[in-house]
């Protein structure tokens, strides 16, 4: 009897502790549902400064859940980005089927060019100057060929007013001397001063045909006189008696 005393004892403590549990767990639901009263009371009191907020919220994780996020992986490089060159202007195409015309040459004008009058022409007069010797193997430029012939700045004269033997081409001993000495004699009146040269005809090749003289005096006339040249045109055999 004692036993089951004991026994019926012990077991009311364990109904006490069920019965604050079944009360503590029926005061939770009261107090959830007071606090969420209080709160929307004081929502409702403060909605004018709370709808902003929500709405802010709100349109921040539409965005962040509308645009996904690219993943970056960081064994992958990142992308070169190449930049695009500008593209050349085609030229004007031209058609095919119509040919350019061509270019205009230019042409040059023709100027009239003017008469020079000839050296040799009978009005031309010179007056030398120079000193002369006898011409030689180099080149001929003021000196005296033959009792006939020299040469003045290179140009060959030929006294056109006498005809005097050469000495190349003398027939005779006596031509060969009045050959030298009319030569000598030439070169000494050349040598004497200031000449006069006047044209007596046009430049050929065989020499120019001049005039010669000083003072008015021809040089042709004077080698006439002195018996060591004859008139043009006269016969030469009197060279050789």
């Amino acid at each position: 009897m004692a036993k089951t005393a004991t026994r019926g004892r012990r077991k009311a403590p364990a109904r006490g502790k069920s019965k604050a549990r079944s009360s503590g767990g029926g005061l939770l639901p009261w107090a959830v549902i007071g606090i969420a009263a209080i709160g929307g009371i004081v929502a409702h009191d403060h909605w004018k400064s709370i709808q902003p907020m929500l709405a802010r919220q709100s349109a921040s994780v539409t965005r962040e859940t509308a645009e996904p996020r690219p993943v970056v992986r960081k064994d992958v490089p990142p992308k070169q980005v190449a930049l695009a060159a500008p593209t050349p202007k085609a030229a004007a195409s031209v058609p095919e089927s119509q040919p350019l015309p061509p270019a205009a040459i230019p042409t040059p004008m023709i100027q009239p060019i003017k008469a020079v009058p000839s050296p040799a022409s009978p009005a031309v007069s010179e007056t030398g100057t120079v000193a002369f010797g006898y011409c030689g193997q180099g080149a001929h430029i003021n000196c005296v060929g033959d009792g006939g012939v020299f040469w003045y700045k290179g140009e060959k004269i030929v006294i056109a007013d006498m005809a005097s033997p050469v000495v190349d081409q003398a027939r005779c001993d006596g031509e060969r001397r009045v050959a030298f000495a009319a030569k000598s004699r030439l070169l000494a009146l050349l040598n004497a001063g200031p000449f006069t040269m006047n044209a007596a005809g046009k430049s050929e090749p065989s020499g120019a045909p001049r005039v010669v003289s000083r003072d008015g005096r021809s040089f042709g006339a004077q080698l006439i006189n002195e018996g060591l040249a004859r008139k043009p045109g006269a016969a030469g055999s009197a060279w050789c008696a």
